[in-house]
């Protein structure tokens, strides 16, 4: 289980809020900002620390509470040696309706989540592989199966997106997306082998290899230099805070080899989102998510991104805060691949404090994740057949992977947004319970 930390330190909640509530709002001009320190905890990864800060114009108010433009800059890293650095930027009106929206990040991932292909048909076997992998402390053993589960990976993001209107809340999409990613086995120190048990290596990534299924030629990953084009229909009201309307997109991501694409890939996305206001302040929201590879040598190392256009970054795998909360990030990949979330959102108080408008609401979800079509997980080799078989079962399909959870968010402006969330998997092998504070509605 994945434990995430940030501590936020805002003298807002410490206020009495028997002040009377109004609906009222203060309608912001200029800059404000939102900063957030950053500390989490990983138990590959260790401790997390760094800075968080939200940067809006609302300029002259008469866009708000839609922020004219907007900045997000963080930089973080982790004791073990994984970092980031994430600076986006986001203008309404670059032109008469155009919006310019540019996300750009490096990110050095030692320890990322793997788990196989196609959900169900990779066994999530903790017990199984204790006794594979272990690190010395002193003259005793200590068994740490979680360094099975994982890759390492390094990864420079850009992309730019132009976004412009065709008619009333219908929008077309455009943009070029590069990625470079240089990807390798996960090996922290203090690991060693039990035996020789596995002789090409220690974690599961490392078996794909050696069973074929992963190719060596996508190993160690590559450039990806794409175009997207896409259409987007949007009626929210508000939009980081919406209670009501539609917003609904599809895109296609075009990755050739003339673009310098080392390995050439198509990709659809479609989501659907609705906001329903159900009485006073609350609000029923769900989300719909599908992607496909259309090429079937499409490379692995795409499946667990799933792109987006406009001011957020791509999706970096299915599970956790982003997609679906409470599973593993990572744990439902494959060629076709589908997630929904569902959830009650209750403003259950509002009122304005040192010239700012604060909100606290409450939040009821059910999150999951489908594999519609897997990809080719039949070994190529015959090594280590006995591994194969207790790791992955293509006799069987893919089941709903499902999760549920609550939480609660400080609103500032409808803009800042801080969640505290916990969710609990329905099956084991798709994790415990997972608790988050982040940023941002989930959509």
């Amino acid at each position: 289980m994945k434990r995430k930390l940030i501590a936020v330190v805002f003298a807002v909640m410490a206020t009495t809020i028997v002040s009377a509530q109004s609906n009222k709002e203060i309608v912001k001009t200029g800059i404000n900002l939102g900063p957030l320190p950053v500390v989490a905890f990983d138990a590959d990864r260790g401790f997390q620390y760094g800075a968080l800060l939200n940067i809006y114009n609302f300029d002259d108010g008469s866009t708000y509470p839609n922020p004219k433009s907007t900045w997000m800059l963080e930089a973080s890293a982790y004791t073990k040696g994984s970092y980031k650095f994430v600076a986006n930027y986001d203008k309404r009106e670059l032109t008469d309706n155009i919006r310019l929206s540019v996300c750009t990040g490096y990110y050095n991932d030692r320890a990322l989540d793997f788990y196989g292909f196609n959900g169900y048909q990779s066994n999530y076997d903790m017990n199984f592989i204790e006794p594979l992998i272990s690190y010395s402390e002193g003259s005793s053993f200590k068994k740490t199966p979680k360094g099975f589960y994982r890759y390492s990976r390094q990864m420079v993001k850009i992309k730019a997106d132009l976004t412009g209107e065709i008619a009333d809340n219908l929008y077309w999409e455009a943009g070029y997306n590069f990625n470079w990613l240089d990807i390798s086995s996960f090996t922290p120190e203090g690991y060693t082998i039990l035996g020789d048990r596995i002789p090409g290596g220690t974690t599961l990534f490392d078996l794909y290899k050696t069973w074929g299924i992963v190719p060596l030629d996508q190993a160690d990953g590559g450039i990806v230099s794409s175009i997207r084009l896409g259409l987007m229909y949007d009626t929210r009201n508000v939009e980081n805070n919406p209670t009501k309307g539609i917003w609904a997109e599809a895109h296609l991501d075009i990755a050739p080899k003339f673009l310098g694409t080392t390995h050439q890939h198509f990709t659809l996305s479609a989501n659907m989102r609705q906001y329903l206001p159900i009485a006073d302040n609350l609000t029923f929201a769900y989300r719909v998510a599908y992607q496909g590879l259309l090429n079937d040598d499409a490379p692995w190392y795409m499946m667990p991104f799933y792109t987006s256009m406009g001011p957020k970054q791509d999706f970096d795998g299915v599970g956790g805060y982003r997609t679906a909360r409470g599973l593993m990030l990572n744990r439902v990949v494959g060629k076709h691949t589908a997630f929904y979330n569902a959830e009650m959102r209750w403003r259950f108080v509002n009122f304005q404090k040192w010239n700012q408008n604060i909100a606290f609401a409450l939040t009821g979800f059910c999150d999951g994740a489908y594999t519609i079509k897997g990809y080719d997980i039949e070994a190529k080799t015959p090594l280590n057949a006995d591994l194969y078989s207790q790791f992955i079962d293509t006799s069987k399909k893919d089941g709903i992977h499902a999760a549920a959870g609550a939480g609660l968010r400080f609103i500032m402006n409808q803009n800042f947004i801080v969640a505290f969330e916990y969710a609990k998997c329905f099956n084991p092998q798709d994790g415990n319970g997972a608790f988050y504070i982040n940023t941002g509605f989930l959509f």
